[in-house]
């Protein structure tokens, strides 16, 4: 049986959930507040988990300050723009521009690490990114009327914030890699990288500036809610795809936890009762048939 193939979807799976869910309270929120909250709580978990196990004497100084820079511009820059253009754009279409992350990060890769990257992955990567701009163009009916298709402000702008997002996730990858490549607990390195987003995230949202405070008050609800998106991305999504990189090939189990964007699709119809358009779907199947590419081995 492919348990690991399917631990790796199980991992897209609860990553396109938490975007479903997370609709909801980051606009009730406000994307700083909500992510602030939901990196909180993750931390204190992740942080219970190091103290029993121990992990925390993996923490050593050549690996924090790595750790400590990753964590800054993958979770407090990439996570705050990642929510920021999910309350313009939908879930549907911040997933789609997210999946960005794996060519940026694999072109990245090619460009500072020196990795290489073949004609096959660089086909990849156009594939991927033409997948994007048809899911992004074409992808809404003109009979989808759901709150989540609705774009608020500029189309631009949701748009740059989200390559921003994907950018910044792609970069915070990047530092992190030779890290993790010691064999440093990877669930003591979450931590660290998560702590640092709340911290920063804490300091941020105590100015005295209106724009960073909360749009609503955090009922016990919508902590709930919030809650839910952590557990699900970070606990069981973040624990099935270490599980399906200890046993499957890096190649499959990297293609297949970059589903997201087709698993989101069937969701999103279930949940709005509007079938996505026909465009959506194929933008989807690009954007993992280009994935497929750069991460084949």
């Amino acid at each position: 049986m492919p348990i690991y193939e399917l631990a790796a979807v199980g991992a897209a799976t609860c990553w396109a959930l938490t975007g479903l869910l997370s609709a909801g309270p980051a606009g009730y929120l406000g994307a700083l507040v909500f992510n602030r909250t939901r990196q909180l709580f993750v931390a204190f978990l992740l942080g219970l988990y190091v103290l029993a196990s121990g992990t925390w004497r993996e923490l050593q100084p050549e690996v924090l300050w790595p750790l400590l820079l990753s964590g800054f511009i993958g979770i407090f820059v990439g996570d705050t723009l990642l929510f920021t253009c999910l309350n313009r754009l939908g879930p549907r279409r911040s997933g789609i521009l997210f999946a960005l992350n794996a060519p940026i990060a694999a072109l990245l890769g090619w460009a500072v690490l020196g990795e290489q990257l073949s004609g096959i992955a660089m086909t990849g990567a156009g594939l991927t990114l033409c997948g994007v701009l048809l899911a992004l163009l074409f992808g809404k009916r003109k009979a989808q009327m759901h709150q989540w298709e609705t774009v608020k402000g500029p189309l631009w702008l949701g748009v740059l914030v989200g390559v921003l997002a994907a950018l910044s996730q792609a970069i915070g990858s990047l530092i992190a890699r030779p890290v993790m490549a010691t064999g440093i607990d990877p669930l003591a390195a979450s931590m660290l990288r998560v702590a640092v987003g709340a911290l920063c995230l804490t300091a941020l949202t105590q100015l005295p500036i209106e724009a960073v405070g909360p749009k609503g008050p955090l009922t016990k609800s919508v902590f709930f809610q919030t809650a839910m998106t952590g557990i699900i991305a970070l606990a069981f999504g973040m624990t099935l795809l270490l599980f399906a990189l200890s046993g499957g090939k890096v190649g499959i189990v990297s293609t297949l936890s970059a589903t997201t964007p087709v698993i989101i699709l069937p969701m999103l119809w279930l949940k709005t009762r509007e079938l996505p358009a026909p465009a959506a779907w194929a933008g989807g199947a690009l954007v993992v048939a280009g994935m497929a590419l750069i991460f084949w081995r």
